[in-house]
């Protein structure tokens, strides 16, 4: 309240208000005697002036009506003067009553003067609002003035277009006109609910459907476009982008519903359309308290917690409160950004940033009885194909080592719960990579039976934004004009966000009972060249005109088509529409310790042949990758087979 009293604008307009009311009441009075008021009313009106005025603007001070910003009068405070216009005319009519009776006070002059006080109140909050969201410009011309050129250039808004005559598109309209420093102008709405057509928001027409966009663009002189549509499909998307595209004008989007925060959409959480909005993955719906559960208040190890799959478990594992959470890296850069970001986004949450690599056993033994974790995240992992192909031995040392070095300290120092990240390459392997992964997995299950520990395996495909996405190598290439490569005409994968992964991870790591391994469903291959394409128009270019698209072969260890469960493994539906489970076969732990002391023996050799027999030894399925399949395809040669693929 002090600072109230400081401001000048209090003043100003406790000054009109208390102008308005005595002309509230003076108008009452003229209206009841039909503009000729007898002296003794005037007698009363005299004697109670003073009073009814003081009361009053106690009333509106006590109801608030002086701590608002004028600027922004809304719902809100129309309610509020409503209300304090009630309470302060019901108690002087009570007073009247309980004094006199309304002797010689006639009774409808009152209700006149509640009806025009709150007329009146409102009224000139509204007037004020008007007069300050009005710019520069505007009050200049009707002055008959005219701005500099600088300032001319700076106050010309730029004519918008909105694609949705929905709740979204009003809540831009109305931020747009809030806020003087979005400079914009818009023009219209575009829908393709035929009833909406001829229809106005806030004085703005819906202009017709989205096909005609090219039409009304060009008659109106549209500079942009703003899509709010959040809730549209991938299918929608695609739509609407291709309506957009032949415009030539700068397009953007309101996020989709599952990456708002509790749904709110603003002028700030605009961006430009991403291939995320193509893909039109669903919010996912987490069991908030069967997570909570197992990860409220217990201490929390993550490897790899720098990666992009790792550093996301963390950031939605905080929200469940954990007791401290133990982030791993051998990378010093990851590692110091995610702790970075941390200290600044979570400066509540204990967190204990350490250096180290998982491979080294006798250090992990020292990280799990210093810190004894109660629910380990295992997302270290070398999982580069290509890469990895040619340096298999460091596979085995990471992958493989790495794995059974955390599942035995997991076990040995109690550990509640070890979830692995897993990946679709371990389904029928035909790299290094998958293969080594496919062995983690069996590890897991093999150190499940007779444990108190429980160990699970979370299987995915390829996440959209991580590290080594082919969607970065492809932005990287159209920001340099091209051309933009892809291995192979008909090669495909699965997609989903990273959010929607490390959910479903925490959701999965809540269901698991031990020994399982969890599929989570990736929705409908995507074939890479149509990506491609998609990408290049979205920044603006026309695929093989602007931009070329070079098919250069497959790379060492790829496949044309990925899996995400192996011919005859029993798959079963969870409660979770996204989230399927098989069951682990589990494995002979001697028999398995022995195979993989023999392939740490060949990975000391460096002897790549040998590691990739002995993981067909290992893994039967494993089919080693044929090198001729590196050749570029040829354009006269014949279509890929059909995705033998298994669809969850």
């Amino acid at each position: 309240m002090r600072n109230i009293i400081r401001s000048k604008n209090f003043y100003f307009i406790l000054v009109l208000d208390s102008g308005l009311i005595i002309a509230a009441y003076f108008l009452a009075y003229l209206l009841r005697f039909e503009g000729k008021i007898p002296f003794k009313e005037w007698v009363n009106f005299k004697s109670t002036i003073a009073y009814i005025l003081l009361f009053k603007l106690f009333i509106f001070i006590g109801f608030g009506l002086y701590k608002g910003m004028w600027r922004y009068t809304s719902l809100v405070d129309f309610f509020n003067v409503l209300k304090a216009t009630i309470f302060s005319s019901s108690v002087i009519i009570m007073a009247i009553l309980f004094i006199n009776r309304f002797q010689g006070f006639p009774r409808s002059v009152f209700i006149l003067d509640w009806i025009l006080t709150f007329i009146f109140i409102t009224g000139i909050r509204v007037a004020i609002r008007i007069f300050l969201s009005e710019n520069e410009r505007d009050f200049q011309m009707l002055f008959g003035k005219s701005l500099s050129p600088k300032r001319e250039a700076k106050a010309r808004s730029r004519r918008l277009l909105i694609i949705g005559a929905g709740d979204a598109g009003e809540k831009m309209l109305r931020e747009i006109r809030d806020n003087r420093r979005l400079n914009y102008e818009v023009v219209g709405f575009l829908d393709d609910n035929s009833r909406k057509k001829g229809m106005k928001i806030h004085g703005v027409p819906v202009l017709g459907p989205i096909p005609e966009i090219a039409e009304i663009t060009s008659r109106h002189n549209i500079e942009e476009i703003l899509i709010a549509i959040p809730s549209a499909s991938a299918k929608q998307m695609r739509e609407i982008i291709e309506n957009c595209e032949p415009t030539g004008l700068k397009f953007r989007t309101t996020p989709a519903i599952g990456e708002l925060i509790n749904g709110r959409i603003s002028f700030s959480t605009i961006r430009e359309v991403s291939f995320e909005d193509l893909l039109g993955r669903d919010p996912v719906n987490l069991n908030m308290k069967s997570i909570g559960n197992y990860l409220a208040d217990k201490v929390i190890f993550v490897s790899g917690a720098g990666g992009s799959i790792g550093s996301e478990l963390c950031r939605q594992i905080v929200p469940f409160g954990p007791k401290k959470l133990i982030l791993v890296d051998k990378t010093e850069n990851s590692l110091f950004d995610l702790e970075m970001e941390f200290r600044q986004r979570f400066p509540d949450v204990f967190i204990t940033p350490i250096l180290g690599n998982v491979k080294h056993k006798d250090y992990l033994d020292k990280l799990f009885a210093a810190y004894k974790p109660q629910v380990v995240f295992h997302a270290g992992a070398f999982k580069h194909v290509p890469i990895v192909e040619l340096n298999p031995w460091e596979a085995v040392f990471n992958n493989i080592v790495g794995t059974k070095n955390i599942v035995e300290a997991s076990r040995q120092f109690g550990a509640e719960r070890f979830i692995l990240i897993s990946t679709d390459k371990a389904v029928r392997p035909s790299s290094v990579m998958g293969a080594t992964k496919r062995v983690a997995e069996m590890i897991s299950s093999c150190y499940d039976c007779c444990n108190p520990t429980r160990f699970v395996s979370v299987r995915f495909g390829n996440v959209i934004g991580s590290e080594g996405s082919v969607i970065h190598l492809f932005k990287k290439q159209i920001e340099r004009f091209g051309p933009v490569t892809v291995t192979h005409p008909e090669i495909s994968r699965y997609f989903m966000t990273i959010p929607e992964a490390s959910k479903l991870i925490l959701q999965a790591g809540a269901l698991g009972e031990g020994g399982e391994i969890f599929i989570l469903d990736m929705g409908t291959p995507i074939r890479i060249s149509k990506m491609a394409r998609d990408l290049i128009r979205l920044s603006g270019f026309r695929p093989d005109a602007d931009i070329e698209i070079k098919f250069i072969g497959l790379r060492p260890g790829e496949k044309l088509y990925e899996e995400l469960i192996t011919q005859g493994e029993g798959i079963v539906r969870t409660d979770y529409e996204k989230i399927f489970v098989l069951k682990g076969n589990g494995c002979d732990r001697n028999w398995l310790n022995q195979k993989i002391e023999e392939l740490v023996k060949l990975a000391h050799e460096q002897d790549g042949a040998g590691i990739k027999s002995k993981l067909k030894e290992i893994v039967p399925e494993y089919q080693p990758f044929d090198m001729s399949l590196c050749a570029p395809p040829q354009p006269t040669m014949r279509r890929a087979p059909k995705n033998p693929n298994l669809r969850l």
